[in-house]
């Protein structure tokens, strides 16, 4: 039986490398505990055919996923948090941190002032054809309006004040530690994988909108120096 877990993410345009939050948790999860792994690529409208026959029975199969060395199929980035902890112990990911609930409560708050930024902009910049078109019906359903619709309405400078007060609360997390860079000082844990994801994720749409994120969060530095932290996890990003 090979060691190797199986990683589902999802594709985007050349060169291919991981660009949506949710996987780049998991992968970042992966790296820090150096566990031996290989990425396989699924575009949105062939997750459910690949996944169904593996996974109990549920309305939307998502990634990520994984296939662990004894066959057994997770999905869910929290639920596969949880299985790499249980069975690989050691680096902890330290999953009873307290800061893990404060930085969702946060994000909660947050993500309704800025799906109207990143929706039109992971259709228009990020996935290759076969995603797009998925995406692009399935959020105009969510949205009851066409993603250029969204992105003209609510999108835009309006989002980014919009968003603000709940960024700068992260900030404000992130700060709380001093010694820094990471949320519990200079120790490293999951929290810090699912704020950096929400990061790279932001940073896949360009400079500027990259720019626009650091700039509302009050102290554009404090998470700069947080990403350098987190680098040494970030690195394997296309394979």
């Amino acid at each position: 039986m090979s060691n190797e877990i199986v990683f589902f993410d999802l594709p985007s345009k050349p060169p291919c490398k991981c660009w949506s939050l949710n996987p780049w948790k998991t992968r970042l999860a992966l790296n820090f505990k150096g566990l031996p792994y290989k990425t396989e690529w699924v575009e949105y409208p062939d997750i459910k055919s690949k996944f169904q026959d593996h996974l109990p029975p549920v309305d939307l199969y998502t990634i990520p996923a994984i296939i662990m060395p004894d066959g057994t199929w997770v999905m869910d980035s929290w639920k596969i948090a949880d299985v790499l902890e249980e069975k690989y112990p050691e680096p902890s990911l330290r999953l009873n941190s307290p800061y893990i609930q404060r930085l969702k409560e946060h994000m909660v708050e947050m993500n309704p002032h800025i799906t109207a930024i990143y929706k039109p902009k992971v259709c228009k910049l990020v996935l290759n054809e076969p995603s797009a078109q998925y995406f692009r019906k399935t959020r105009e359903v969510d949205e009851g309006m066409t993603l250029e619709q969204l992105e003209e309405e609510k999108g835009g400078a309006k989002a980014w004040e919009a968003a603000k007060p709940y960024l700068q609360k992260i900030t404000e997390l992130l700060k709380e530690n001093s010694e820094g860079p990471f949320f519990e000082g200079k120790t490293v844990g999951f929290v810090d994988f699912v704020w950096a994801a929400v990061l790279f994720f932001f940073s896949r749409f360009g400079e500027d909108v990259f720019a626009d994120l650091l700039k509302a969060s009050g102290d554009g530095d404090a998470h700069l120096k947080f990403l350098e932290g987190v680098k040494p996890w970030s690195e394997r990003d296309d394979h």
